[in-house]
């Protein structure tokens, strides 16, 4: 790569993305600052191929041949990109112009940040996200207040370190949608890298236009994700104890007289977290193994930093 050659690729997974893909392109084809654009189309069947062919700032285009979701997709970016930085960008994500380059521009003033996390609005200009904190019970969730140094980044828009990304494993393709960042943010701090905000990197995001927030399919994969993050990433009694508080609650739901009202209380669901857990937890465990191969930190002292903060 030369000096006047772009630094990033920005990434943008779509899945029938007609209705808003279009105003993400826009809004990266006006950041002052030069890149790549990919858009990964995760087998669109509303149009949104045609749109990515007729849009004027002409992105190159990876169509799936079926629907891998957030996580597959990013995977399969990760395996295309040639510059030394790569960009998560939403599709129902519109960056003002100088987006990136404050997400540049953090990179160059925190040389030991593989990730930075952008400021996320949602469309009625309330924060949505700054950064991403780890709770005492090992949920991923967002924080809404200014930050400098966060635990994870938000994969509606962030920019990551190409080369980094790849040494601690890549993106978890299995999960499919949702705890992907948060997974790939945990085994970047293991390796030792910081994840820092941009607070002026700001992002309007529409939010939850290609999924539902709050259906059973989005409480199934986030409940399942969780677990599996806790078990590649966590200490070990940690992941003991989380895994076996979710089986718990579920043996107990149907003894409560009043149960909660959210689909990730429904005892079917849960019971089939469990079981994709339990499928999957062979694979899990060796991916432990990979991860601790990589490890610079104890996994200890990552959960006593961040946990609960």
């Amino acid at each position: 790569m030369t000096s006047a050659e772009p630094g990033t690729t920005v990434v943008v997974v779509t899945w029938r993305g007609a209705a808003h893909v279009t105003a993400c392109l826009d809004a990266l084809a006006a950041q002052t600052r030069p890149h790549r654009t990919l858009v990964v189309d995760n087998a669109s069947d509303d149009g949104t191929a045609a749109l990515l062919a007729a849009h004027p700032s002409r992105p190159e285009v990876v169509r799936l041949r079926r629907n891998t979701g957030y996580a597959g997709a990013m995977a399969e970016a990760l395996r295309r990109v040639e510059t030394p930085q790569m960009a998560w960008l939403n599709d129902d994500a519109a960056p003002e112009p100088t987006w990136l380059a404050e997400l540049e521009d953090t990179f160059a003033e925190q040389p030991l940040a593989a990730a930075v996390t952008s400021h996320l609005e949602l469309a009625d200009g309330t924060t949505q996200s700054t950064g991403v904190r780890l709770t005492a019970d090992g949920h991923g969730a967002d924080l809404t207040e200014p930050a400098v140094e966060v635990f994870g980044f938000c994969g509606g828009a962030a920019l990551l370190r190409t080369e980094a990304v790849r040494a601690v494993g890549g993106v978890p393709a299995s999960f499919f949608c949702y705890y992907e960042d948060t997974d790939t943010a945990w085994r970047l701090r293991l390796a030792g890298w910081h994840v820092v905000a941009a607070p002026k990197a700001r992002v309007r995001h529409l939010h939850g236009a290609s999924t539902k927030p709050g259906s059973p399919l989005f409480h199934r994969w986030n409940e399942r994700n969780r677990l599996l993050m806790l078990l590649r990433c966590a200490p070990a009694a940690v992941a003991a104890r989380e895994v076996l508080r979710f089986a718990v609650i579920t043996a107990l739901l149907p003894l409560r007289r009043r149960k909660p009202g959210a689909a990730n209380f429904q005892v079917g669901l849960r019971v089939r977290v469990l079981a994709e857990v339990l499928t999957r937890l062979p694979s899990a465990l060796r991916e432990r193994k990979r991860i601790d191969e990589v490890t610079a930190l104890g996994r200890g002292a990552i959960w006593d930093a961040w946990a609960g903060l």
